[in-house]
């Protein structure tokens, strides 16, 4: 069993391979990140997440947050899921077993051969804040659970605009 990222640690540092080409880097230090772990290909609730995710580009960007989505998925099925959804950020593929759990990921194996081939992470989002801390953590054991869009890009302003602490550190 992994051990479930906490509000206020440092969002682990890891490099994937980009579907655009090159790669991607979630954590690290100076910028405001939301970082979208998304099933993959075979997951519905996913794609119209993600398409919502991409309507909302313009004012994550506006609000200065890098948006990167990441899934497990290989290359095969990452491009053409990636085109027919139409998104324009940045999308990493190949996480692997090791890093979902690294990043308190819930992985589940296929129920069966027409759902996929390979063992997937369950949804998480994660807002990073410039000091490379967790500011928002949220991880699902189901697809039918995320947190509204529209509502972190909210929150992410209040929190800039307010100086608001990071959450749910007391012990």
């Amino acid at each position: 069993m992994s051990n479930k990222p906490r509000a206020g640690d440092d969002m682990p540092e890891l490099d994937l391979p980009a579907v655009a080409g090159g790669n991607v880097h979630i954590g690290g230090r100076d910028r405001w990140q939301l970082v979208v772990a998304y099933r993959g290909k075979h997951c519905p609730i996913c794609k119209r997440y993600l398409k919502g995710l991409e309507e909302l580009k313009d004012e994550y960007a506006a609000q200065e947050v890098e948006i990167v989505a990441i899934s497990g998925d290989p290359l095969e099925k990452a491009e053409p899921d990636v085109a027919e959804m139409g998104l324009t950020f940045p999308v990493g593929y190949g996480l692997s077993p090791a890093q979902m759990h690294e990043l308190g990921l819930y992985v589940s194996h296929p129920r069966s051969e027409q759902e996929t081939d390979r063992d997937f992470n369950e949804p998480g989002l994660f807002v990073v804040n410039p000091d490379g801390q967790l500011q928002i953590v949220d991880i699902s054991n189901a697809p039918f659970a995320r947190p509204d869009l529209k509502g972190i890009l909210n929150g992410i302003s209040f929190i800039r605009e307010r100086g608001y602490p990071i959450r749910g550190t007391a012990e």
